[in-house]
Formats: structure tokens, C-alpha cells, sequence
């Protein structure tokens, strides 16, 4: 499971993060993305049951990342790193973030157990899934892919996916991007100048 982004965009993101580190005078330990990827927008599914939006959100820094509950490694590492950055932040600043977790595995994730596996990372983790229509449009808005295995003779099947942790400011303009690569310390440190722009 990688980060499935073409080699020039990551030239791209990397100049463009000097570029506005230099003029905006703020130093990134990640990928500053501003301007370059359209705002939060979504309609999904919450683990009650109720169609929300990317506004039912608004006010809070929002990290955004697909995965799925079955995954063995990359998404529970990636939670766990998120947890710990959080945590890095304190709980003043932590209560400002919410991170949407969402499924591409409607199949598997129910309700119920969606909402158990993002709670076990912390109470600012919310499971979000959909339609595959719903699904498809949200990924491809922030171009990014996820697919299905074959399923073995248990029914079981993995779900390659993207591994990129997609932050929005507070009023849901696209600011980072990070994934299971960056520390916590690192993440903790852009999640802070980010809350601090977005108040």
C-alpha cells in the first residue's frame, strides 16, 4: 500500500513547499500542499447510520485518510502515528482536530465495527464509509485509488489503498499532506502551525 502519486506531482509538492515556506516564512516538516488541491467536500456515511458532510466538520482541522478496518498493517500504523501526534499536541489543541477515517470497504466495514475501530485510536477519530459511488467521487477528487483482491477461499481479500493523511485547515482548505513516513514530532509540528493560522 503506497502512496500512489506520480513522481512530477512530488517534485511539484516539494519545490512548492520551499517556495511557500520561503515567502510565508513558516518552516514545514511535511508536504504544504495549500492551494493546490480543492477543499474538503464530501457526502458519506457515519457509523449511526446519518448522511454527514465535509461542514458538518467546520471549525476543526481535519485529517482525512482511506483505509480500512481489515487492513494488517499500514492503516493501524498510520492511526497509532496520528494518536501519537495528537497526544504530541496536547489535549487543548488535540480537541481541535477531527480525523476522518474513511472506508473503502463498505462490504466488511458495518456500522458497528467501523465505529469500534476508529474509537480505539481516540475520541477525535470518526469511521466515515459510503457508496462505492460515494466512494469513488471522494477519491478521485484528492487522486487517490483503492482496490479490491481476489478474495481466498475464506471470502477474505485485501484492499490496496492510498497511505496519504490529507490535512484541511478549519474552514477546509487543503493544507498537507503526510503519511506513515513522517515522525509524530514532525507531524505534531505542522498540525501546530496549522491550528495556529486556523483561529
Amino acid at each position: 500500500m503506497r502512496l500512489r502519486t506520480s513522481a512530477w506531482r512530488i517534485g511539484l509538492l516539494f519545490a512548492l513547499n520551499l517556495a511557500l515556506a520561503a515567502c510565508g516564512g513558516q518552516k514545514w516538516e511535511t508536504h504544504n500542499i495549500t492551494g493546490l488541491m480543492p477543499d474538503l467536500k464530501f457526502t458519506l456515511v457515519d457509523t449511526h447510520g446519518r448522511t454527514v458532510h465535509a461542514g458538518d466538520f467546520a471549525g476543526k482541522v481535519r485529517l482525512l485518510y482511506f483505509g480500512y478496518t481489515n487492513c494488517p498493517d499500514v492503516c493501524p500504523l498510520t492511526l497509532a502515528d496520528i494518536a501519537r501526534t495528537l497526544h504530541d499536541l496536547g489535549p487543548a489543541a488535540a480537541s481541535h482536530v477531527r480525523v476522518l477515517f474513511v472506508s473503502v470497504d463498505p462490504r466488511r466495514d458495518t456500522p458497528k465495527v467501523l465505529h469500534r475501530y476508529a474509537k480505539a485510536f481516540g475520541p477525535q477519530f470518526i469511521g466515515l464509509t459510503g457508496t462505492q459511488a460515494e466512494l469513488q467521487a471522494l477519491s478521485k477528487r484528492y487522486r487517490v485509488s483503492y482496490s479490491y483482491g481476489k478474495p481466498d477461499a475464506h471470502g477474505d481479500y485485501v484492499v490496496n489503498h492510498s497511505a496519504a493523511i490529507f490535512v484541511f485547515d478549519a474552514r477546509g482548505r487543503a493544507r498537507l499532506i503526510m503519511n506513515h513516513t513522517y515522525s509524530s514530532k514532525a507531524m505534531a509540528h505542522d498540525l501546530r502551525q496549522v491550528l495556529n493560522t486556523s483561529r
